[in-house]
């Protein structure tokens, strides 16, 4: 598989009340962050690491993230949109309305996460898998989110966001690879969270686990997107 072939789902339909006041106006996405809006930080990171093909699944003033991106065609890549329609439809079933402009296989990302790793390497370990999923994960103790993976000598043993264990010191880092067959799982216009998903495949072992070893930044509350400005205003991202 070569990078540039892979499209990228990024999630950003939530209602983002967690940033309210920002938010009452614009979505997530267009929140400006070291000078620009989100967006724009999260899709030169990921062309700088090869990608060309994104999917924009969208909900809550979704229109604005569209007329501000555009074809995608001054960040170097094609940008195409998926729209939640009347109801929101969670992560999973956002995801499955975007199937029909999704390959074979596929990025899942998050629109409130800045995710600075080595996609191609993470790439090549699916690709030479065979594996139906594959997600990152990093190791947490509780310090930047709320462990929910257990992971031991490289692999994946579980991951579960409601029941918790101690031996959780790994978090779901945000970043995953999908097969079209796993995605097939899913109701198809019917509010579904992503995680049902990735519970059942890990536990099946149709899920592998690749480590990463550089924090995530997210701007879901007001603590992390202060975290996020500084850490993009540092590295001259403006």
């Amino acid at each position: 598989m070569n990078v540039a072939d892979v499209p990228a789902a990024v999630l950003a339909g939530g209602l983002a009340t967690r940033l309210r006041p920002i938010t009452a106006t614009i979505p997530k996405a267009m929140v400006e962050v070291a000078g620009r809006p989100f967006i724009d930080h999260q899709l030169e990171l990921l062309h700088a690491n090869g990608m060309r093909r994104v999917v924009l699944c969208l909900g809550y003033l979704g229109e604005q993230v569209r007329d501000h991106v555009g074809d995608g065609s001054r960040f170097g890549m094609t940008v195409t949109y998926s729209f939640d329609g009347d109801k929101l439809l969670g992560t999973g079933g956002a995801l499955r309305r975007a199937s029909g402009l999704l390959d074979e296989a596929f990025w899942v990302l998050y629109g409130d996460s800045y995710m600075d790793v080595d996609y191609p390497a993470i790439l090549a370990h699916f690709a030479s898998s065979g594996a139906l999923a594959l997600m990152t994960v990093l190791r947490n103790d509780d310090k930047w989110d709320t462990s929910n993976v257990v992971f031991r000598d490289g692999r994946l043993i579980c991951y579960d966001k409601r029941w918790r264990q101690p031996d959780m010191t790994h978090v779901d880092y945000g970043a995953a690879l999908l097969r079209r067959s796993a995605l097939e799982r899913i109701p198809v216009d019917e509010p579904y969270d992503l995680a049902e998903l990735y519970t059942a495949l890990v536990a099946e072992g149709q899920m592998i686990g690749h480590e990463v070893f550089r924090r995530f930044y997210e701007i879901g509350n007001p603590k992390g997107l202060a975290e996020t400005e500084a850490y993009l205003s540092s590295r001259g991202a403006v």
